[in-house]
């Protein structure tokens, strides 16, 4: 990581405040802030933006909160990107909301701001957002668990393990499409667990990781210990709800839906434990947000979204091995090639 001076970088960021300068790659400094170091999508995406910073010769600087939901840690993290002279940053945010102010900071001073995976709120707070189409993602799972149970879809009993209490975008976006795919009548599209459906048993926040997972599964079957579909926000949280059903006995007789398509998360669908997983591909994210801000930093050009939406799509694909007629899906084999790419 490159440190500047205090002088030197206040001079820089008042630069950065008018138009772009042209700049050479060798100048170009960028940062990749996630949400932890220990999810596996986030170290996918590291990967991604390092193996494309060295191609283009960017100078990369990477940061990452403690835990997922470790806002004050991501604000710093800004904080110093702006200070350093970076031409820009990119980030999943842990609170979409709360990080606009210095993601504000961040854009007077001339960075340009890219959000990756989770769209900031409101969308338009960052010059651009990579991303899956996570309302997409959430909605095939819906569809492929309603098809999987047929008839009996309409006495399904389902427990909905989200991210985060503060409801984060991509939280809300995949419960949200999960829902409307499943054929649950939504209230507000901008938050979970405000439906009246009876066949929700509940909501709980798993953190996006294997023990909240199995924390908040747990909690779900004291409420209701007939539960039969497994919404869960990622893959990790999968996980730790299998483990939770082993322990009641009941994990052959529960359909788990994910979202990620990471290679342990297809690896869970090949050997049954997830039934369907929704893949992403955090490596074309980072690599495209580092490519954007080169030439922001030489032109002064900002990314453009896909036509028709307020993002750029770096797409989804259904992964399963009971494949559903009506719904596209590819198969663990080619999941597996494909993961995280």
């Amino acid at each position: 990581m490159r440190i500047l001076d205090s002088k030197t970088a206040i001079a820089i960021a008042l630069l950065g405040a008018g138009a772009a300068m042209p700049a050479a790659a060798a100048d170009i400094g960028a940062c990749l802030i996630t949400k932890t170091d220990i999810n596996p999508f986030f170290v996918k995406m590291k990967e991604g933006a390092t193996a494309k910073a060295e191609e283009l010769g960017i100078i990369l600087s990477t940061y990452a909160g403690k835990v997922d939901g470790d806002h004050e840690t991501q604000v710093q993290a800004i904080e110093t990107c702006i200070a350093s002279g970076a031409k820009g940053i990119m980030i999943t945010a842990s609170d979409t909301a709360a990080i606009v102010p210095v993601v504000e900071q961040a854009r007077e001073a001339g960075l340009l701001v890219i959000a990756l995976d989770t769209p900031l709120e409101p969308i338009d707070s960052a010059d651009a957002t990579f991303a899956t189409d996570n309302f997409k993602a959430g909605e095939l799972i819906g569809q492929w668990a309603a098809a999987q149970l047929g008839d009996k879809a309409g006495e399904a009993k389902i427990a909905m393990l989200d991210l985060s209490a503060s409801q984060p975008s991509v939280g809300v976006l995949r419960d949200q499409g999960f829902l409307q795919g499943f054929g649950i009548e939504l209230n507000d599209p901008k938050r979970w667990g405000d439906e009246t459906d009876p066949r929700i048993i509940g909501n709980d926040v798993t953190a996006g990781n294997e023990e909240g997972g199995r924390r908040a599964m747990e909690n779900l079957m004291q409420k209701d210990p007939e539960v039969n579909v497994v919404y869960t926000i990622n893959e990790p949280a999968a996980a730790g709800a299998y483990e939770a059903l082993k322990a009641f006995g009941r994990e052959d007789e529960v359909l788990i839906v994910s979202i990620d398509g990471g290679c342990p998360g297809v690896a869970n669908v090949a050997d049954g434990v997830i039934g369907a997983t929704a893949q992403q591909y955090p490596l074309l994210m980072a690599s495209k947000g580092v490519e954007a801000i080169k030439a922001w930093a030489e032109s002064g050009v900002k990314p453009e979204p896909t036509p028709g939406l307020d993002f750029f799509n770096t797409g989804v694909s259904l992964v399963t091995d009971k494949p559903v007629e009506g719904i596209e899906s590819i198969d663990t084999k080619e999941g597996g090639e494909r993961c995280w790419g």
